[in-house]
């Protein structure tokens, strides 16, 4: 896919954080982008900003990825706008972090809904469109996904499930000439389990850069695959 300019794609949680970083590149780009938010308020909000980031446009839409109706709804959305589907990323995640003593059954189900289920959702309601562009599918994993820690169990088992899926699906996929890949970040400076980035986190991953990652990636030779993709700060705090 080394031409990729007027491409389709669609971003689970593209309201804000990574997805939003990720989909401000592809708009740049010159790509269409669909961002998904469980908020139709925040979905709209930010695609009205992208759409005057960039050469693309951009629409947003409420859906929620623990619902495959929902998945199927935004795929068939970004075909009848745009005439295809050429990219999935499938970003939405959610974390809670405690003691397996005190983590909730509804917090347990809640990340695994929509961190693992979500991303099923996402490339179930998706092979068809993928296979008539012979697209491209990215899971947006996590460190965590390989790395386990305390008061993780929710989180490591969502992650560790996002990383083991999505390879299982590269290897069914390409011989379609579907590319899939995970990218597990570490530190990125978002919004994500409530915390508000600021300027004591510049030396975290910052969305963009994951956005430029995803650019790389698309544009990378269709013979070569990078499946698998570890990203982290050059120099956390604990380095110095």
């Amino acid at each position: 896919m080394t031409n990729i300019k007027g491409k389709v794609a669609i971003v689970t949680g593209g309201s804000k954080g990574i997805g939003f970083g990720i989909a401000e590149s592809l708009i740049k780009a010159g790509l269409h982008v669909l961002i998904t938010s469980r908020s139709k308020e925040s979905a709209d909000s930010s695609a009205s900003a992208l759409t005057k980031l960039g050469s693309g446009d951009c629409l947003g839409m409420a859906a929620d990825v623990r619902l495959l109706e929902d998945q199927q709804a935004v795929v068939a959305k970004a075909k009848s706008t745009w005439g295809s589907v050429d990219i999935i990323i499938a970003n939405a995640g959610v974390g809670h972090f405690a003691s397996i003593e005190e983590l909730s059954p509804q917090q347990w189900n809640e990340v695994i809904d929509i961190n693992l289920t979500g991303v099923y959702n996402s490339i179930k309601s998706s092979i068809d469109v993928l296979k008539e562009s012979k697209g491209y599918f990215i899971t947006i994993a996590s460190l965590a996904g390989t790395n386990f820690f305390a008061k993780g169990s929710a989180y490591n088992a969502s992650k560790f499930g996002v990383v083991g899926f999505t390879q299982a699906v590269m290897l069914d996929l390409r011989k379609y000439g579907i590319k899939v890949s995970t990218i597990m970040p570490g530190s990125v400076a978002t919004y994500f389990n409530n915390h508000t980035p600021n300027e004591k986190d510049a030396w975290k991953i910052q969305p963009e850069d994951i956005g430029e990652l995803v650019l790389d990636l698309l544009k990378m030779n269709p013979r070569t695959l990078p499946s698998k993709i570890e990203v982290r700060p050059t120099i956390p705090p604990s380095a110095k």
